[in-house]
């Protein structure tokens, strides 16, 4: 079956394609910012937020190939009892990072797998990450150094690149941080015979 990613992420175009999968990338449009507002108007937690989005884009993506296996997946980051996505604006990275500077949140990664146009399996994980203490001029530098390649990241860091200086401890897989649990679903992968084990 054809395999199809619901997201516009390179990152976890390149972690798949690395993994040895073949695939295509087509991010559906969807109101994140609308969808994610409604639900944390309900009450819904972290993790159901990013579990609701993910499958929100595979739907949307099953709909218009019902014969593909698709991939949603979406990451939200959770602070005090807040639930964050992208910063519009450095300014608002900057606020935000000011925010979480000394302390710990947490990025939590969901993906949903539709096949034949219904849900099949879904797994969310969670990671906990505790920033270093930094001075308001070297976070402004790092803004200015890095906006261009973070702004579509939730949080503003790649921890792949200078990012990683913004912090002390991380707790948690790396795939799950780069917004994939991948593990979890290269086994299912595996056992539902999609790919070759």
């Amino acid at each position: 079956m054809r395999l199809l990613l619901a997201s516009a992420s390179e990152t976890r175009l390149a972690l798949l394609r690395a993994a040895g999968l073949e695939l295509e990338a087509s991010p559906p449009r969807i109101d994140e910012e609308g969808a994610r507002a409604a639900l944390e108007a309900e009450g819904a937690s972290p993790r159901d937020v990013a579990d609701a989005l993910a499958e929100m884009k595979a739907q949307k993506l099953a709909d218009r190939n019902p014969d593909a296996l698709v991939l949603g997946c979406d990451q939200v980051l959770a602070f005090d009892r807040e639930v964050w996505g992208k910063a519009a604006t450095p300014q608002a990275l900057y606020e935000q990072l000011l925010r979480l500077r000394g302390r710990t949140h947490k990025l939590i990664s969901a993906v949903v797998l539709y096949e034949e146009n219904r849900p099949v399996w879904r797994h969310a994980e969670e990671v906990r990450l505790t920033m270093r203490e930094f001075s308001d001029d070297w976070l402004e530098d790092y803004i200015a150094r890095n906006w261009q390649t973070v702004r579509d990241s939730v949080g503003g860091y790649h921890l792949e690149g200078e990012g990683v200086r913004l912090f002390s401890t991380v707790e948690g897989d790396y795939f799950t941080v780069l917004g994939l649990p991948l593990l979890p679903l290269l086994n299912y992968l595996g056992q539902r015979g999609f790919i070759p084990t």
